[in-house]
Order: structure tokens, then sequence, then C-alpha cells
């Protein structure tokens, strides 16, 4: 059972278009963002999230699982 504070994280990483943004939005650091995106890509076995210079968008896994989440 995937952990539910990490798909939230990975929602709000999503909705917002960066880690730093979710990380306003949920009061973390964008460390505690990235380590939650970190480890639940690290569950699931895929990449969650594609990030480039103009920030990040999720990956088929990731859009799937967010529907979910």
């Amino acid at each position: 059972m995937l952990n539910a504070v990490r798909l939230n994280v990975l929602r709000e990483v999503v909705r917002r278009g960066s880690f730093s943004a979710a990380a306003d939005a949920l009061s973390y650091s964008q460390s505690a963002v990235s380590q939650a995106i970190a480890t639940l890509e690290s569950e699931v076995g895929a990449a969650l999230i594609e990030r480039d210079r103009s920030g990040v968008r999720p990956t088929a896994a990731g859009a799937a699982l967010v529907t979910h989440a």
C-alpha cells in the first residue's frame, strides 16, 4: 500500500508544476518534497516526474497515480 502523505506530495508537485511551489503549499522544505517523490518512485519502481529547465511534469505513470490519489 502506498503512503497517502507521499501521494499528496506527488499531487501537489503535479498541480503546482514545481517542487518549490509544492513545498510552499504543503509547508514542507523542498528537500522533504524531493525525498518524498524519490521514495514514492522507488516504491512503485518507475519514474513519476520528468524534470527539465521549464519545471516538472508527470510521466504517464505519475499522471495515472495522481488520478487515483
